[in-house]
């Protein structure tokens, strides 16, 4: 059990998406976000509270480049669920314009929408510089930026400027991260924090007890609120959730030394086929996960609530199959509501 956190005396942890809106082999950029619309409809339909996509540049596998225009996109498919980032990569942007993006978003959907900020580029060195962007190394430069897109919204004048949308707007605003520097930000700004244990797993625990032990009650919220990341492939059987997660495999493989590339097919026993370094590679990556039938996923997700106290799990996976991803989300919200029921 983690540090700074009573135990859990019922299951009240909630189930959320992260969908980089994979590009697959053979397929194509509006494909991707046409299956984006579709399975955030499911996942609204089967109960998750957010639908999350992320910022990344220069990546033939991922379709959620320009996010919020993708957010805008997901938000007109649903009526209900929250929609979000997670997140912007808030060094690659003017405040003002982010301001300004998702005070447009909260005009368009009132109530539904999240700003989650992260402080990796979220590409390289030359796309940043494509971006007209200089990657600050001065560690204060992520703070202040945020301060400056919180003065925006709450339009108190401080920057002298009036943000035209984004005065007055109130998206849910998370801070993000795989290190403890975001669990101390978000603990002195009073704000929800995720942590991205499903690619960055190493420092969870002590981010998570840092952030609860440190968290300074503000305007935004009561109480620490923490989310974490979560891979979940799930099947009617074990061996079908194996073959499932075999292309997010690949694609890790793939990324880690060099070679990114779009979502590949699933292959049987893939994992047979590395050596050393690739088996290592996942090893590592992919401690948070579960992978399998209803019943081996429901002790997966059960640990990691029980380890870490989440108040929300945010799910992700890549899966080449688009219903076979709509199986998966499926189970999994079964799987956390029979855990609900028999907390």
């Amino acid at each position: 059990m983690s540090a700074g956190r009573a135990p859990i005396s019922s299951f009240m942890t909630r189930y959320s998406l992260l969908d980089l809106v994979p590009v697959v082999e053979g397929g194509t950029v509006s494909q991707a976000l046409a299956n984006a619309a579709d399975l955030a409809r499911h996942a609204e339909s089967v109960g998750f509270t957010r639908y999350w996509v992320a910022e990344h540049h220069g990546m033939t596998g991922i379709a959620s480049a320009a996010t919020a225009v993708v957010i805008a996109h997901i938000a007109a498919a649903t009526r209900s669920i929250r929609v979000g980032s997670g997140g912007i990569m808030l060094p690659n942007h003017a405040p003002l314009t982010i301001a300004e993006q998702f005070g447009t978003l909260d005009a368009l959907f009132p109530g539904r929408i999240d700003l989650g900020l992260g402080r990796a580029p979220g590409s390289d060195q030359r796309v940043a510089r494509a971006m007209r962007r200089t990657l600050e190394t001065d560690a204060n430069a992520f703070p202040q930026d945020v301060l400056e897109l919180q003065s925006y919204f709450a339009d108190d004048g401080q920057t002298g400027i009036t943000a035209t949308p984004g005065a007055g707007a109130k998206p849910e605003m998370w801070l993000l991260g795989s290190s403890t520097f975001g669990a101390q930000l978000a603990a002195a700004l009073g704000l929800p924090y995720a942590f991205a244990s499903h690619f960055a797993p190493d420092a969870l625990d002590s981010a998570l007890a840092i952030y609860r032990r440190d968290f300074k009650p503000s305007a935004f919220l009561s109480r620490p609120h923490v989310m974490a990341g979560f891979n979940v492939f799930a099947a009617d059987s074990d061996a079908e959730a194996e073959l499932l997660a075999s292309s997010q495999q690949q694609s890790f493989v793939a990324l880690r030394t060099g070679n990114p590339r779009q979502l590949p097919p699933p292959v049987a026993h893939y994992r047979d086929t590395l050596g050393p370094q690739g088996n290592a590679i996942l090893d590592h990556v992919l401690q948070c996960s579960a992978v399998g039938g209803p019943a081996k996923v429901a002790r997966g997700i059960a640990a990691f609530v029980e380890r870490t106290g989440v108040d929300e799990v945010m799910v992700t996976s890549a899966i080449f199959d688009h219903e076979a991803r709509k199986r998966s989300l499926s189970i999994t919200a079964a799987v956390m509501q029979d855990l609900k029921l028999a907390a």
